[in-house]
């Protein structure tokens, strides 16, 4: 039996006289554990950020994904690199929703929450509904470690986890115990009591085996006698669910049953599916890729990952600084690569004058801005959408750039791709906001056709392209392409193709230094033309029921939204709801989609950026709803301000 629960612990069996449980009718033998059918399942592990919650997590997403589930992740860490052990701020946790269905968010509440310490407990228990299933490392809960976050007594004794299904596990203990063979020292075992929590949620959910097993004999390849020990430690823990009697009971969720394409998909985090976009655009371009880049949170992934893939002609440069890293990039755009550099919001700040002289010299350069919580240093290991003004408008004088975000992880694939046809197409530099959200999330992807990728390929300029008064032919490199008033990309050593480069104003078309007032203003006027008349796809909108209120976002909110739209559906509620991905130039239709509707509202997480804009481009009285707490939107709390909105 499949049915929608908030909690695997809200449904509980019944037995008849003979002491045989009953399911769905049926009886089950004394001794033999039930297994109940789940249609979604949110889990979260917690604990200091040495514990491993992180691998723990993404190794039970990389199984689930395996196993056919749709799902959702929410990775969540300090940004210390050890945070104190034992604090609040030093919990790590990773958040993980499947499902047989389709799911959009990694979950607004946690149905289990796996609490490795005290200060994991105090961070994550408020958010557990009543009735969800806690599983404790008692071997944690010392007087000392508990009075460190603020436990006057233990909350395993004083009654308040009562609402909760409670399972107290000694983890570290019976982790010890069993890996006394291995003949390690207590502290070295102690390390694999992550696999062993992994090992008893794998049982729990019946989750494969075979793909962490292997995981982890190549990942401690050079130090085998480890690799065993996380290996046994594993396994313990399944064999400690399939025999504790309290554990009564394991879950099902059966492989999603939505309507996928057919094809072959994998598990992929929105930094990797950024990575991979960005080597299929320079493949389809016929271009070497190349990464000047400063390593920053949540954008060094992207750097790490580029860097393994030197066999498809990729070449990353780790400069000392981020001018020098986007410095290098715009060089290699002069000289012809495909050029991408990454970053987050601060280095966007520094790199801003390189931007804008990438506009003038009209050259194809992508700034990857994996957004995090500001201003300054801000929240480096947080998310947010705060850099959308910036993105628009950070930088001295008219410097018009496009502007790209992705929706999903998966979707971090696309936009790359996009991002690339722009700024080949155009020759302009491109901004991609993602955001930390989906560069650490993860959810299934499948893996595309070569022949569903877009043809790339550009023209570099081979010769003259004008003829002076006296029939001289000559090479103008701002004749502009009169189509998308792009101008010649010229690769520098090809004969006869010498011409001046710099940041200072140039003549059109001849490209000489200029200082003539009537030339700045068209050469102004022309590169905000050209960026206006980029070619994107008119904008989507999804109103089954002719509603009078439409709900607008823009890159990482697109899952929050969609499942807060859902839930007012499916309740008799009539909401419109619009999702961008170029913000810069809008879709065409906005404001002819914007003037459809009686009331506009745009959640983002800053303070109302993309509402500002709206407002200015269509005089459209849009309503902000906004979050900047370094978390993504819960579905609930949007349905709840999305029904105001309606009702109001």
């Amino acid at each position: 039996m499949t049915s929608q629960v908030s909690s695997p612990a809200e449904h509980a069996d019944e037995a008849d006289e003979t002491g045989e449980t009953l399911v769905g009718g049926q009886r089950r033998p004394p001794g033999e554990k039930e297994v109940r059918q789940l249609d979604r399942v949110i889990i979260r592990f917690a604990g200091d950020s040495g514990d491993g919650m992180q691998l723990t997590g993404d190794r039970f997403t990389s199984e689930t994904a395996s196993y056919g589930n749709d799902l959702s992740t929410l990775p969540n860490f300090p940004a210390e690199i050890r945070a104190p052990a034992g604090t609040l701020p030093g919990v790590s946790s990773f958040q993980v929703h499947f499902a047989d269905h389709d799911i959009l968010t990694p979950g607004d509440a946690p149905h289990v929450l796996v609490a490795m310490n005290p200060a994991a407990l105090k961070a994550n228990i408020a958010d557990v509904p009543r009735g969800g299933e806690v599983i404790v490392n008692t071997d944690e809960f010392a007087k000392r470690a508990m009075v460190k976050v603020g436990y006057e007594t233990s909350p395993l004794e004083d009654g308040s986890l009562d609402g909760y299904s409670v399972h107290p596990v000694p983890l570290t203990t019976l982790t010890i115990e069993a890996l006394k063979e291995f003949g390690l020292s207590r502290k070295e075992a102690e390390r694999s009591k992550n696999m062993f929590a992994l090992g008893l949620l794998s049982w729990m959910y019946h989750r494969p085996t075979e793909g962490t097993e292997k995981f982890l004999r190549t990942k401690f390849a050079r130090k085998p006698e480890i690799a065993e020990a996380n290996v046994a430690a594993f396994r313990a823990g399944w064999n400690f669910g399939e025999t504790t009697e309290d554990f009564a009971v394991s879950y099902e969720v059966a492989p999603a049953d939505t309507a996928f394409p057919t094809g072959t998909y994998r598990n992929i985090s929105g930094n990797l599916a950024l990575s991979y976009g960005l080597i299929a655009a320079s493949r389809q371009a016929d271009l070497p890729l190349y990464l000047g880049s400063y390593p920053i949170t949540p954008a060094s992934d992207i750097l790490h990952e580029l860097s393994r893939h030197k066999n498809f002609g990729v070449r990353t440069f780790q400069a000392e600084d981020e001018i020098a890293g986007i410095g290098a990039a715009l060089g290699a755009a002069f000289g012809g690569s495909l050029a991408v550099t990454t970053t987050s919001g601060p280095g966007v700040a520094l790199k801003s004058e390189t931007i804008g002289l990438a506009v003038s010299l009209e050259l194809p350069l992508l700034v990857v801005d994996i957004q995090r919580g500001g201003p300054s240093t801000g929240l480096p290991t947080k998310t947010e959408q705060a850099d959308l003004l910036q993105a628009m408008y950070g930088r001295n004088g008219e410097a018009p750039v496009p502007v790209v975000a992705p929706r999903t992880p998966a979707d971090c694939f696309d936009a790359a791709l996009d991002a690339a046809r722009i700024a080949l197409t155009y020759r302009t530099p491109v901004l991609l906001l993602s955001d930390g959200y989906l560069a650490n999330g993860s959810e299934p992807w499948r893996i595309p056709d070569l022949d569903e990728l877009p043809d790339l390929r550009t023209q570099f300029a081979t010769g003259p392209n004008h003829t002076l008064d006296d029939g001289t032919e000559v090479f103008w490199p701002y004749k502009r392409d009169p189509q998308t008033l792009a101008r010649p990309w010229a690769v520098p050593g090809t004969p006869g193709l010498e011409h001046r480069i710099g940041g200072i104003e140039k003549q059109d078309g001849s490209g000489n230094i200029s200082y003539d007032p009537a030339n700045h203003d068209l050469m102004v006027r022309t590169r905000q033309a050209k960026i206006d008349g980029i070619e994107v796809a008119d904008l989507e909108v999804d109103d089954p029921d002719g509603a009078r209120t439409l709900v607008l976002g823009w890159g990482s909110t697109y899952g929050p939204i969609t499942a807060a739209v859902r839930r007012i559906r499916r309740e008799g509620g009539a909401v419109a709801q619009a999702h961008l991905r170029h913000l810069n130039p809008f879709p065409r239709n906005l404001g002819e989609v914007l003037g459809r509707y009686d009331k506009v509202v745009v959640p983002e997480m800053n303070l109302g950026q993309l509402a500002t804009l709206i407002r200015a481009r269509f005089l459209v009285d849009a309503r902000s709803y906004n979050q900047v707490n370094g978390m993504p939107f819960k579905a609930e709390q949007l349905a709840a301000a999305l029904k105001e909105a309606i009702d109001d």
